[in-house]
Order: structure tokens, then C-alpha cells, then sequence
């Protein structure tokens, strides 16, 4: 929350915490790591579990919006990505 000024009462006036979007996190094996990728943004992580891969993950994507300027973020965003499953015929 935000202090957005002092109503004419001598209340405090709030404005609410932005909601933080939900993000997409692949998470994925590759030898002893597990590496995690937000295809949303390009952003990428790993870590020794799945938690920790997520949890580093969070982080970095938490930093890249505080580094990064809004047309940097706006050039970069993906927008909706949709996960499914396909099968393939093999052989």
C-alpha cells in the first residue's frame, strides 16, 4: 500500500498494492539442475531442486521489473502463453 495524501478528515488516504501478474514458469531438468524459464518475459533461472529453481526464478523476474524501464518490459512481454500436451507418433 501507498500513502496517496491526507483526506479532509485527517485520514490517511491508501492506495491499494497493485495485484502481481501470474506468470508462466517451465521448469525442466538438465543434469544435476533444474532450470526454470518465464517465456513471458525471456527470463531464466536455475537452481539444485524444483523450489529452489522456481524460488530463484521469482527473483530474477522480481529484479528484471525493478531494472528494467517500461519499454524494455513492454518489448520483451510475450503476453498469453498457452501450455498443452501434443502426441506424436514415433517410429
Amino acid at each position: 500500500m501507498r500513502i496517496t495524501g491526507i483526506s479532509s478528515l485527517g485520514r490517511l488516504d491508501f492506495e491499494p498494492a497493485p495485484t502481481p501478474p501470474k506468470l508462466t514458469a517451465i521448469i525442466e531438468r538438465e543434469g544435476d539442475a533444474c532450470v526454470a524459464l518465464c517465456p513471458e518475459l525471456e527470463v531464466a533461472s536455475q537452481g539444485e531442486t524444483i523450489e529452489q529453481a522456481r524460488e530463484n526464478l521469482q527473483e530474477a523476474m522480481k529484479l528484471f521489473f525493478e531494472c528494467a524501464s517500461k519499454e524494455e518490459v513492454t518489448q520483451r512481454f510475450r503476453g498469453e502463453v498457452f501450455e498443452t500436451q501434443v502426441e506424436v507418433a514415433v517410429g
